[in-house]
């Protein structure tokens, strides 16, 4: 999946616009060179209804099985919808990087404002095709078996373990490896989704043990990456072929209990200070709709070690990495009660990161371990070098002032997040990811 000329098709191309005027708006996270996938019912139908398939476009859901229903995407584009009719994106993801290709082809071209067949039909039938996105309610995308949370951001490590482990804020395996843990794949849960404060043990500042609602919750802004085609049990996967089993993107609230988290974390790491929620954008966005933003992760100081043989290939170096632009906001109950916007708190760039998600997904199937369709991979908390880059509150050097006049040293109840972010490259229309937003709501007594 090496950024070349021939990887990019009639889809990325920036002069085309769609008869979806919505889509248009160079504001939109969602313009014809997009196209994310994602799993809906519409508003007011019964909770029992199976979700189905669908690509946002502007402000709009193009029902996918509507659009195959109307003779609109035959062939390979019909069989990759038809894959997702148990409600999830597990069996589209199975089938890998050429049928969503193809799916993602056609659906350009049905959405193409240019006057073809195809188009002139669809934009006929829109009212039976289009759904406004305000109308739907958006499901997790995958049935997630397993989600692995990973640690890639040097920045991100050094401000937030400096505070404890001042002289060792870096830990040398970081060097060597991704490091990662295995989190809980049955409470995530898509953006919109209230956050219950956890319980758990922690320690006080007197050194005592108690029991009790966390008081230390903070967010980590995250991008999540969903596995496409899986690998055997006892079956490496090599760095060359990885991006292969990488389907596509999503944002990722790793929600965090920080006083729970270091009471925990020593001999065996996170447990509950991890597991309460993770919150995920609802629209995947593909790893054929970010080729444009392809890149070359940054270059290694002298002094520290090159990767082993393993987590070293020249694809991976020269374009390994995908320049996203990522940002945390966040809006507290006061602040909504005197109609103030939402404060952006941190931006930070997702290619700055140590390690690329290739080297993630042969990492973690080095040592046998089988990744399956709809599996999540979290990249860790996205941190930059500069002080406005912080990743989570633990790296915040003073409690955060909001407009409300409050402070933060941690998240209070009420207090919502969300996450944004937006892939740019000249010459190329720039794309987003939508929202990952999610409120917290008291600890339950």
């Amino acid at each position: 999946m090496t950024f070349t000329p021939a990887a990019l098709d009639r889809s990325h191309d920036a002069q085309r616009r769609s008869w979806v005027a919505s889509a248009n708006d160079p504001a939109s996270d969602f313009p014809l060179q997009n196209l994310p996938l994602g799993m809906f019912t519409a508003k007011g139908e019964t909770a029992h209804a199976t979700a189905r398939a669908g690509i946002a476009i502007g402000d709009q859901i193009l029902d996918l099985n509507a659009a195959v229903a109307e003779g609109l995407l035959p062939g390979a584009a019909a069989r990759s919808v038809a894959a997702t009719a148990d409600g999830t994106l597990n069996g589209l993801m199975a089938l890998g990087h050429e049928a969503s290709g193809a799916l993602r082809l056609a659906v350009s071209d049905l959405l193409d404002g240019a006057p073809t067949a195809s188009s002139t039909q669809a934009r006929a039938l829109a009212a039976r095709l289009l759904l406004p996105q305000a109308q739907a309610t958006m499901h997790l995308p995958s049935r997630i078996g397993g989600f692995t949370d990973f640690l890639t951001s040097v920045d991100h490590i050094r401000r937030a373990r400096g505070k404890t482990h001042p002289d060792d804020a870096v830990p040398v395996t970081l060097r060597h490896m991704p490091l990662a843990y295995n989190s809980r794949a049955s409470s995530v849960r898509a953006s919109g989704h209230h956050v219950v404060r956890p319980h758990g043990q922690f320690r006080t500042p007197a050194g005592a043990v108690q029991f009790g609602p966390c008081s230390a919750l903070d967010f980590e802004l995250e991008l999540g990456a969903y596995v496409g085609p899986g690998n055997a049990l006892g079956e490496m996967i090599a760095l060359t072929d990885a991006p292969r089993h990488l389907f596509g993107y999503c944002l990722l609230n790793d929600w965090s209990a920080r006083d729970i988290q270091r009471w925990e974390t020593h001999p065996l790491g996170p447990f509950l200070g991890k597991s309460f929620c993770s919150v995920v954008s609802p629209w995947v966005v593909t790893a054929q709709a970010l080729i444009p933003f392809l890149c070359a992760p940054p270059r290694r100081p002298t002094d520290q070690p090159d990767p082993l043989a393993y987590l070293q290939a020249a694809s991976n170096e020269a374009a390994g990495a995908i320049d996203i632009r990522v940002e945390a906001w966040i809006s507290s109950a006061a602040m909504r009660e005197q109609g103030m916007p939402a404060l952006c708190i941190t931006k930070s760039r997702f290619a700055d990161m140590y390690w690329t998600f290739p080297q993630m997904v042969t990492h973690h199937a080095c040592g046998g371990c089988d990744l399956r369709p709809g599996d999540l991979i979290g990249s860790g908390t996205i941190s930059g070098p500069d002080p406005g880059s912080c990743g989570c509150l633990a790296e915040f050097p003073h409690p955060l002032a909001l407009p409300d006049g409050s402070q933060r040293p941690w998240l209070a109840d009420g207090d919502e997040m969300t996450f944004k972010a937006r892939a740019s490259r000249e010459g190329f229309a720039s794309i987003g990811f939508g929202e990952c937003r999610s409120r917290i709501a008291p600890a339950l007594t």
